[in-house]
């Protein structure tokens, strides 16, 4: 399961015109709850919220490997760093990132088969980990 809460967006570092950095990060969600509350649908070609106590910042580069439920299908990802919940947020919120989805076809099969799985779920307004 996956689980975490977010807060307001972190701004641009003052130095973000250096390189991104790069994480390879391996997520199974194994709820369709927590696949709710994982997904990102305010960003255009998708996002997932991603719990993670490392530091990054917004544009850093991460590579996922995503794994959804019982699908035997594994996702990989190279997305960017939208979203940053920091540690000790408010409201008790979970470390991580939000990471969007690139304009590619691997990723618009993710968001395809995330948007399957959830249906009716995606018109919600149960709060998720970065809204």
């Amino acid at each position: 399961m996956s689980t975490a809460l977010p807060s307001a967006p972190a701004a641009l570092p003052p130095d973000s015109a250096a390189a991104p950095r790069t994480s390879v990060i391996q997520l199974a969600i194994k709820e369709k709850g927590a696949l709710y509350a994982a997904y990102i649908s305010l960003f255009t070609d998708g996002g997932l919220f991603i719990p993670t106590t490392r530091e990054h910042h917004l544009g850093d580069h991460i590579y996922a490997l995503i794994a959804l439920l019982d699908d035997p299908q594994r996702y990989p990802i190279a997305g960017q760093v939208a979203w940053i919940t920091p540690a000790h947020a408010s409201g008790n919120r979970t470390q991580g990132v939000g990471i969007k989805l690139p304009k590619d076809e691997k990723s618009a099969q993710l968001k395809a088969r995330i948007e399957e799985i959830l249906g009716p779920l995606l018109q919600s307004d149960h709060p998720t980990q970065t809204i």
